[in-house]
């Protein structure tokens, strides 16, 4: 028997923060199946824990750094 996993869909800013409410840019996809979602503050506080109970983690918190294309030269 093969078993293969579908990539994860991007988050998105209706994804929310199982801690706190804001938005999400990590999801921990976890070995019953369920997933949590953090935002890049809780995920930075309880990382390293959740690696060890994940089966996989979808990171997107270098969305933070990013400058938005709609910036100007000046704010760039």
């Amino acid at each position: 028997m093969t078993t293969a996993v579908a990539p994860s869909t991007p988050l998105s800013a209706l994804d929310r923060c199982d801690r706190c409410g804001a938005q999400a840019y990590l999801r921990v996809e976890l070995a019953g199946g369920g997933e949590l979602l953090f935002c890049a503050h809780h995920a930075r506080e309880h990382g390293d824990r959740l690696r060890e109970i994940a089966i996989h983690v979808h990171d997107e918190t270098e969305k933070l750094s990013d400058t938005p294309a709609t910036a100007s030269e000046s704010e760039r």
